[in-house]
């Protein structure tokens, strides 16, 4: 993370660690809704800078951005090795909201979210489960909790689970596209 001060790049590790089991992700009724209405055109890795910099626009509920262009830089060369990845929504051919994260083996680690159109990121959220379960992923990193991942049915273990985890999603050969 970025200091949202400094732009320093800062490494955290967390005691408790924030996943999204799969298996047990929760489809609230009004986003099944909001889903079955086709309001949003999903692309995948169409526009990666443009969902990054929308992730990294400061909101008003939070003191700053802890994505820098230092960190934006460094995932576009990601994106460009085929290991950082989009999930975009788009109204009227234009970008609304989205998803970015890097994809390694059978592990998604989910970095930041963004929505200029309500439910945008919440949608761009399902379909991406549905591309890692049809793809074999068996972990979704969503790193921390929150209200918003919580609601899908993040919850958070240990480190040290979470590590075996990690180690036995490493092992599974998937491609994310």
């Amino acid at each position: 993370m970025a200091d949202s001060d400094t732009g320093e790049v800062q490494w955290y590790l967390p005691r408790l660690r924030a996943i999204i089991p799969l298996d047990r992700f929760h489809v609230p009724r009004s986003l099944k809704q909001i889903i079955k209405k086709n309001l949003f055109e999903i692309r995948i890795n169409e526009n990666f800078e443009a969902v990054m910099r929308g992730c990294a626009t400061e909101r008003g509920d939070e003191r700053g951005t802890w994505i820098s262009e230092e960190m934006i830089e460094v995932y576009c060369e990601l994106h460009d090795m085929g290991y950082a990845h989009s999930v975009e929504s788009y109204q009227n051919g234009e970008l609304v909201g989205g998803l970015y994260g890097v994809s390694m083996g059978g592990a998604f680690f989910g970095e930041s979210m963004f929505y200029r159109v309500s439910n945008a990121s919440k949608v761009a959220l399902y379909y991406l489960v549905e591309r890692l379960k049809a793809r074999n992923f068996t972990l979704l990193d969503s790193q921390f909790i929150n209200d918003n991942v919580a609601r899908f049915g993040a919850i958070e273990i240990p480190h040290n689970e979470y590590l075996l985890l990690l180690k036995e999603a490493l092992k599974i050969r998937t491609s994310f596209i």
